[in-house]
C-alpha cells in the first residue's frame, strides 16, 4: 500500500448557510475541498419556540480531511470566518485519520510509487 502523509478531519457544525464561507476560507488556508452534511442543532441555545412549538435550527455540518501539517493554519481561517470564537456560533474540532484512501491526486503531486495492486 502506497504511503501518504498523515491526515486529520477537520469537523466544523454551524447554522445553515455559513457553510459556504468557511469553505471559502478553509480553500484559501491550505484545504482542497469539503463535504456538507445537512443536520439540526438540539443544544442549549437551540430551544426556541414560534406559537408555542419547538424549532429546530437547521445545521451544516463540514468535513474538512486535511494533511495534517496544514490542519492548525485551516483551523484558524475556519475560527475566524465562522466566528466561533464567540457564543452560539457553532463548534469545530480535529480527529486525527489512521488511513485515507482514494487520494490519488495527491500520489501523483507528491510523486510517490502508486499501489501497483489496484487497477
Amino acid at each position: 500500500m502506497t504511503q501518504i502523509p498523515k491526515h486529520d478531519l477537520i469537523v466544523t457544525i454551524v447554522k445553515k448557510g455559513c457553510s459556504e464561507r468557511i469553505i471559502r476560507a478553509s480553500n484559501e488556508a491550505g484545504a482542497e475541498g469539503a463535504t456538507i452534511i445537512p443536520a439540526r442543532g438540539t443544544g442549549v441555545h437551540e430551544k426556541k419556540q414560534l406559537l408555542g412549538i419547538p424549532i429546530e435550527p437547521e445545521k451544516e455540518i463540514i468535513f474538512t480531511i486535511i494533511q495534517e501539517h496544514k490542519t492548525e493554519q485551516v483551523l484558524d481561517s475556519i475560527i475566524k470566518a465562522g466566528n466561533l470564537n464567540k457564543s452560539a456560533t457553532g463548534v469545530a474540532f480535529v480527529l486525527e485519520l489512521k488511513q485515507v484512501v482514494g487520494v490519488v491526486h495527491l500520489v501523483k503531486e507528491l510523486g510517490l510509487e502508486p499501489d501497483r495492486n489496484q487497477k
